[in-house]
């Protein structure tokens, strides 16, 4: 168990019941370690409603409405594609509140514009407040991921207005 990552989703389980809501993820490049650390924590199934894993460009326009015009021109690594998947999540879950991350977490895959360790973030709330960020991580594959996480579940502390780092 990764103590960092259980205390994060522990206060994400805390702001979310504190708020009323519950929450839903949709993952690319995590493929699905959000939805794993939220339900690491007793009790999670009050606050955590569902996660979409879409891997494939094809599941992020089947499963969240991602428009095909947003992965053409943006790439399924970029702002404008969160976006999509965040409110896509939303639209297809009963949650007050939505992560969404894609990225490339290497070895391979990169490009000189997006390299290794890109990772693109969105968060959202049903009053409308949507925020989307790009971070650009160092290290293997695991430690992209992870950084990855842990910069997800810090986001929906903030978009809750509580604070990211304890």
């Amino acid at each position: 168990m990764d103590a960092h990552l259980y205390e994060l989703a522990e206060r994400v389980g805390l702001a979310l019941k504190g708020a009323g809501h519950t929450l839903v993820t949709a993952e690319s490049c995590t493929g699905g370690w959000i939805g794993q650390a939220v339900t690491m924590v007793p009790g999670s199934s009050d606050w955590f409603d569902r996660g979409f894993i879409v891997y494939s460009n094809a599941s992020k326009l089947e499963m969240l409405d991602v428009m095909p015009d947003t992965v053409e021109r943006f790439g399924a690594v970029s702002e404008p594609t969160v976006r999509d998947m965040v409110l896509g999540a939303l639209e297809h879950s009963p949650a007050g509140v939505a992560v969404a991350v894609s990225g490339i977490a290497g070895p391979d895959g990169g490009t000189p514009e997006k390299p290794v360790g890109t990772v693109c973030l969105a968060w959202a709330c049903r009053d409308g407040r949507v925020r989307t960020e790009t971070q650009h991580y160092e290290g293997d594959r695991d430690a992209v991921r992870r950084l990855s996480v842990a910069r997800a579940l810090e986001g929906v502390l903030e978009i809750l207005g509580g604070t990211a780092v304890a």
